[in-house]
């Protein structure tokens, strides 16, 4: 600061991830766009929360103060979905955990008001984004305020922020008073006078939204349904007679000239220089190589929150800018000729999903791809088709991966197979990751995911695809677990799959949830609030246990679990000699005794010889 011939900042960052000067990460997008407007930001990464200097560090800001948790909900990043706490964090030097307090924007909050009073708080990024209205807080088990009022910020700029931040400080620095910032888009603020409130629909208060879960499936689906910046509405929740959370409708989607314009900020791409002592910042490895070519996301799944943070329409980077980026990464030292991704949310979406959404944004109550596509859906992946031979052929690419997810439903929609084709020939090595992540059919509803029908039909098509290339490829699918709507009974339908196709999963991912999204809303209510119909939620953490182990039946550590699951399932059928047989009967009176060279339980059918991953997807294919 004293180098650049500073006496203040404008703006004080306070953020719970360490510092990393790149697009992937929020913190230096939103310090190199205010940059870009003529403000003066410093950073003030991962402050000591136990001491109110750690944020004096630049004095006080002349506009005010920012504050993130990160890139990850800081709860998420802290707790396994046990609530188990995680040994590593990878948004901090060397991946040392700690580095960050639990609930990080309210403590960082706090923190700043025990010393400036008066100075505004501006809170940002995905915990305050999606806990902006009365949340269910899966890790205190309750239902909690607006993140605005725990942690005494004044405001709270959601969603991806470019547009509202350089709104919010144009304002301050006018001389508006933070207090009269009620009208901005993207934004939610505290109003004290009812009256001051217009155009708004009132949802349920807190008091009602806590004493009844019902009010508050309710009152979710409203903020649901008023997620589209063309569309949305204007929504106020009360707290008491003087005290009014009001959220503002969302932001404008970028244009493309935009998104260009943001990725072609001077970053330097790289961590901050004080962390080279410790290796550097392990989440940077995983994007160090790789593009945003979109944001924005129609998929509709049930368990994401992209729908309350980046919202359904599809925003796009040019292909000029794509290329330039990618021209700067093969510069890079440590460059290998590997583009590691070339995504977004979903990989393939390349523009929005119909002609009419950029000027009335999103249908209210209809999803694009679910149940079935929308007749009126833009299935084309042409654009993304050509954006990829470009950067194929970049002088210095060896090879472009996708790494991000693939919709195949809407790869499916496209009548053209050019993009699967080229998909296979180019763009994988081995093995393609899908997440179909249930077989149910009430599961899958529930998901917002498709039929499962519509993944054997892309199965099907990615064996012929790989047969007519001469290519020996494969799909590894990834599978949930304790979804709402998940009895044992589904489980069990998912084990029988995972049986018949010769595979059991490494990793299965145990529903997880988090604030402000559709499922964890059933989980809480108990209810779809879409439709307010009873939905069964698996909460125990034992009856969670059998129903992950299900899917990994051929584990013998997991034999136990197999064996009750099945039982309390009434599929005792699935224990014994048979082919369909998931586990062997145990013996009586016996323990499971395992086999010291094969790692299997005496009974166990599984195979003799260690499975490796790679033969365990080979034999995916063989038995289809």
């Amino acid at each position: 600061m004293l180098a650049r011939g500073w006496d203040r900042v404008d703006f004080a960052y306070v953020t719970g991830d360490a510092y990393v000067d790149h697009p992937s990460f929020g913190t230096a997008i939103i310090s190199r766009v205010l940059e870009s407007h003529g403000y003066r930001v410093g950073i003030i990464s991962q402050p000591d929360w136990r001491d109110p200097g750690s944020v004096r560090v630049f004095g006080e800001p002349r506009l005010g103060f920012l504050v993130s948790a990160g890139n990850m909900d800081s709860m998420v990043n802290h707790y396994s979905v046990s609530k188990k706490h995680r040994k590593t964090d990878a948004y901090t030097p060397g991946g040392e955990m700690g580095k960050r307090p639990d609930y990080a924007c309210v403590v960082y909050g706090n923190l700043i008001r025990q010393t400036y009073k008066k100075t505004p708080v501006i809170l940002g990024g995905i915990e305050a984004s999606l806990r902006r209205l009365a949340h269910y807080d899966y890790w205190s088990d309750r239902m909690k305020r607006s993140i605005l009022l725990d942690s005494g910020a004044d405001l709270i700029s959601y969603g991806m922020g470019e547009r509202s931040i350089v709104e919010i400080a144009d304002a301050l620095d006018a001389g508006i008073p933070v207090s009269e910032l009620s009208y901005i888009d993207g934004t939610v603020v505290k109003i004290k006078d009812r009256d001051r409130i217009y155009d708004a629909e009132f949802l349920p208060d807190f008091e009602e939204l806590r004493s009844d879960r019902l009010n508050y499936a309710r009152s979710f689906y409203t903020q649901y349904c008023n997620t589209d910046a063309f569309n949305g509405r204007r929504l106020a929740e009360g707290y008491s007679d003087h005290l009014y959370v009001v959220q503002n409708p969302p932001s404008k989607p970028l244009s493309t000239e935009e998104m260009d314009d943001i990725y072609d900020l001077p970053y330097t791409r790289t961590w901050h220089p004080d962390y080279d002592e410790k290796g550097g910042v392990p989440a940077f490895s995983e994007v160090r190589f790789s593009l945003i070519s979109n944001r924005g996301c129609f998929g509709g799944c049930s368990f994401c929150a992209l729908t309350f943070h980046q919202g359904r329409i599809v925003q796009v980077r040019s292909h000029d800018s794509l290329i330039k980026e990618a021209r700067k990464i093969t510069q890079e030292k440590d460059f290998k000729g590997y583009i590691h991704d070339v995504g977004g949310p979903t990989a393939n979406f390349r523009h929005p999903s119909c002609a009419k959404q950029m000027e009335q944004g999103v249908c209210r109550n209809r999803q694009c791809l679910f149940p079935t596509p929308c007749r009126n859906l833009n299935a084309d992946h042409s654009d993304y088709v050509s954006l990829l031979k470009k950067l194929r052929d970049i002088p210095g690419v060896k090879k472009v991966f996708i790494r991000s997810g693939i919709r195949f439903d809407y790869l499916l929609a496209d009548r053209k197979r050019e993009f699967l084709s080229e998909l296979c020939r180019y763009h994988i090595s081995g093995q393609l990751k899908v997440a179909p992540e249930h077989v149910a059919a009430p599961v899958l509803a529930l998901m917002g995911k498709p039929q499962h029908s519509v993944y054997e039909a892309f199965t099907e098509e990615f064996r012929k695809m790989n047969r007519k290339i001469g290519k020996e490829q494969y799909l590894v699918p990834y599978l949930m677990s304790s979804h709402p709507g998940c009895s044992m009974k589904e489980a069990v339908e998912l084990a029988e799959y995972c049986r018949d196709l010769g595979y059991m999963p490494e990793q299965v991912q145990d529903f997880y949830p988090t604030p402000s999204t559709l499922s964890t809303c059933m989980y809480y209510t108990g209810v779809d609030p879409r439709t307010m119909e009873n939905v069964y939620v698996p909460k125990n953490p034992h009856e969670k246990a059998m129903q992950r182990a299900l899917i990994q039946y051929r584990n013998p550590e997991l034999y136990r679990l197999v064996e009750e699951a099945l039982k309390k399932a009434g599929r005792t059928d699935l224990i014994g000699y048979g082919p369909k047989c998931l586990i062997r009967p145990r013996p009586a009176g016996k323990s499971v005794n395992t086999n010291k060279k094969t790692g299997s339980p005496a009974g166990n059918p599984g195979r003799k010889k260690k499975i490796t991953k790679k033969k365990t997807i080979r034999n995916i294919h063989k038995k289809k």
